[in-house]
């Protein structure tokens, strides 16, 4: 690959951030605009604030307008706001689709709304020249009021909490994008259908989880880790807030299908595209009342680790061994398809 050229996946966090510089906010009405580990942008509308997102499904996937909805519902609700409103843009492959695949993609972005109690209300369709398959990108919009804007970012002594397990939306993918051959590999298919099922059990969405730690605790910041996996989440995470991490690998739950999938293919589950799982800093003393409430929810949850000073840097305890936590700018699943 030619030195200026770009690896496949999101732009590190220090692109990212040097992009950013190019946009800067004069308009005060912004509560929060764009930044590296911020899911969401906040508006003052007055008596209510406006909270916007947009985001694009760009890996091949039978089930991309029901991912659209979910991903972008997710980082709306980080910020502790109702996601309301969705508009969709889809893009079609020129030569490769027809009106059946728009109805279909369609069909799915208004089943994952009516179970959300989101309404599609515009967008935008086309087909496009030099497209290899369809590409979905929301445009989600929700509200929150004053005192439940979740905004502020970790604070030292933190806990980390970790709603869910890892990593649902990656282990999904690969057995749905890459079953047939991972078969002929040798990966049992009671491993890959239980993995395929769990975009439904226990599914993408966050939505739920984000609401109770609101109604149960001190939190002072979320985060909707995706691509990069868990680890790149937790980078976000901490850039944002401006502290250092202390991660312990022990406290974090894999679910068994991923974990199987990463040994035989060689892939870190901590680097895995991981919708479905949402990161909680809460002041410490909240822990018992916010894991109570996932319990009594049937949500899993764990405690994976606390804020620290800045200059403590991001750490990774891992069988008594410390090193630095690791970052996934090419996601596991990206580096699957691509090597």
């Amino acid at each position: 690959m030619a030195a200026d050229r770009l690896p496949t996946g999101k732009l590190s966090l220090e692109m990212l951030a040097e992009l950013l510089k190019e946009c800067p906010i004069r308009d005060l009405r912004v509560v929060a605009g764009a930044g590296v580990g911020r899911d969401a942008a906040v508006i003052d509308m007055g008596d209510r604030l406006l909270v916007a997102k947009s985001d694009p499904i760009t890996f091949a996937t039978d089930r991309i307008g029901w991912y659209a909805v979910h991903v972008n519902a997710n980082d709306v609700a980080t910020t502790g706001a109702a996601p309301r409103w969705m508009l969709v843009t889809l893009l079609l492959p020129e030569g490769k689709a027809g009106f059946a695949d728009a109805q279909a993609i369609m069909g799915q972005v208004r089943a994952a709304c009516e179970g959300l109690g989101i309404s599609v209300v515009g967008g935008h369709t086309e087909v496009t020249y030099g497209l290899e398959r369809p590409i979905v990108v929301g445009h989600m919009l929700g509200e929150v009021s004053r005192d439940r804007l979740v905004s502020s970012g970790a604070r030292v002594g933190d806990s980390i909490v970790l709603a869910g397990a890892i990593a649902v939306e990656g282990a999904a993918l690969i057995a749905r994008e890459c079953g047939e051959a991972l078969q002929s590999l040798g990966i049992e298919e009671a491993t890959l259908a239980e993995a395929r099922h769990y975009l439904d059990e226990p599914g993408i969405s966050v939505v739920r989880a984000a609401r109770l730690a609101i109604e149960h605790a001190d939190v002072h910041a979320m985060h909707d880790p995706t691509e990069g996996g868990l680890a790149t989440g937790l980078h976000e995470l901490a850039w944002a807030s401006g502290v250092g991490l202390r991660v312990y690998r022990d406290q974090i739950p894999v679910l068994p299908a991923c974990q199987r999938l990463c040994d035989e293919l060689g892939l870190n589950p901590l680097g895995l595209i991981a919708s479905g799982s949402l990161l909680v800093a809460v002041d410490a003393r909240s822990v018992p009342a916010l894991g109570a409430a996932y319990e009594r929810e049937g949500i899993r949850w764990a405690e994976i680790g606390a804020a620290v000073p800045r200059g403590e840097g991001l750490r990774l305890i891992d069988g008594g061994v410390e090193t630095s936590l690791p970052r996934f700018d090419q996601d596991e699943f990206t580096r699957l398809l691509t090597c």
